[in-house]
């Protein structure tokens, strides 16, 4: 009965589940895309840990400034922390790079070889720099894959020249795209130089920016932090209470971190693509209301020939949420398609859980039932005599 009185008037019920259509189906694609996006921000960082911590600077409190590392901090770690499998320090910054008679803007990192192996860069073309390079400063770099693009197309720079700056270097490597390619943009858009050439020609100072560190097994990240910790501490000259001017984070910590504010983020994208579900209830019950005055005499009739208040109200409630079940169906189909079609934008596969598909049906009923028992409510308290009499 309530699918025939939809189908007897199919525009006013396509209008009618419009709201609900677009909330469903909002909220549907955000937790997909979202969930998406947080389960790869994980992968990714899983592939890209390798058991890895991450120390940087940091201002302490009350300072503008931070105060930089410098490349015997990555030697004192190498040195004095035990279950460490490689150290590499790096310095990089944004430099307009000229090679092929074209430029690019492109961040320009210096580092050490131990960085090709935490990072899981292999090479495409070319080689990597050697240890000796990286000891005398050799005017030698890598280029990312987008940034050998952008400069020479499919041409191979391998042997070619690329200026930044005043500092002019041989390109010896093409870095293929690594396991942390994205998560780290870098892996992709970047050019490489031995970390002595980097200080020496562009930086003209011993700064580091940062260190990375890996532990040789997942349970030694703990100890190695606290080891490195307490020598950083030793080394800045940090004593008593003083608090850390550094940060020594494991990376996955930092993807948890991550994660969870995508969740809270797609959280609050969503509940503010509910206020749509609010708009379709709204719907939902005008509709009601001005079927019940449609039908008013149907409802005497029934009434007269033995209806209890209940059926009338049993049929009514039935009829809202059929009505906004149909439209949660069509926009949870809406809902996959548009999670799968940004999905396909951002070249990160939307999840598609048992979570939202099940909330995608579950709340358009209770939508129903709560903004179709007010006119099925109406409906069922109406005198038979004086409804069978309306025109």
């Amino acid at each position: 009965m309530a699918l025939r009185e939809l189908r007897a008037n199919v525009l006013r019920t396509a209008l009618s589940a419009l709201g609900m259509i677009i909330g469903v189906a909002s909220v549907i694609a955000v937790i997909s895309v979202t969930e998406g996006v947080s389960q790869r921000i994980m992968k990714d960082a899983q592939a890209l840990a390798r058991n890895l911590v991450i120390v940087s600077p940091r201002r302490e409190p009350g300072e503008d400034f931070t105060i930089p590392f410098k490349a015997d901090d990555a030697m004192a770690i190498r040195a004095g922390v035990t279950g460490i499998a490689e150290v590499a320090p790096s310095v990089a910054d944004y430099y307009i790079v000229i090679a092929n008679g074209r430029e690019t803007a492109t961040q320009v990192i210096g580092t050490t070889r131990e960085m090709f192996t935490i990072r899981s860069w292999t090479i495409a073309e070319g080689r990597a720099f050697t240890r000796a390079e990286t000891s005398l400063g050799s005017p030698v770099c890598l280029l990312g894959k987008a940034t050998r693009t952008e400069l020479y197309g499919l041409q191979s720079p391998v042997g070619q020249t690329l200026r930044v700056g005043n500092f002019s270097c041989e390109i010896i490597g093409v870095i293929d795209k690594s396991l942390s390619a994205d998560v780290d943009s870098d892996a992709d858009d970047m050019v490489v130089t031995p970390l002595t050439a980097y200080q020496r020609r562009l930086a003209n100072d011993t700064d580091v920016d940062r260190i990375l560190v890996t532990a040789q097994t997942a349970g030694l990240i703990i100890p190695v932090i606290r080891q490195v910790r307490e020598l950083m501490r030793e080394r800045r000259g940090i004593t008593g209470e003083r608090k850390n001017n550094f940060a020594v984070a494991d990376i996955r910590d930092q993807a948890r971190r991550t994660q969870r504010m995508m969740t809270r983020l797609g959280q609050g994208v969503a509940g503010v693509a509910a206020i749509s579900l609010l708009v379709g209830g709204i719907g939902i019950m005008n509709v009601m209301l001005v079927t019940v005055t449609e039908r008013t005499r149907e409802i005497g009739i029934r009434l007269a020939v033995g209806a209890q208040q209940g059926d009338v109200l049993l049929q009514f409630v039935v009829e809202a949420v059929v009505l906004a079940l149909a439209g949660g169906v069509v926009g949870l189909a809406l809902g996959l398609v548009m999670a799968w079609g940004t999905g396909m934008v951002i070249g990160i596969p939307a999840a598609i859980t048992f979570e939202a598909v099940a909330l995608g049906l579950c709340i358009p009923t209770l939508v129903g039932v709560a903004f179709g028992f007010f006119p099925a409510l109406r409906a069922s308290r109406l005198d038979p005599i004086e409804a069978l009499r309306h025109e």
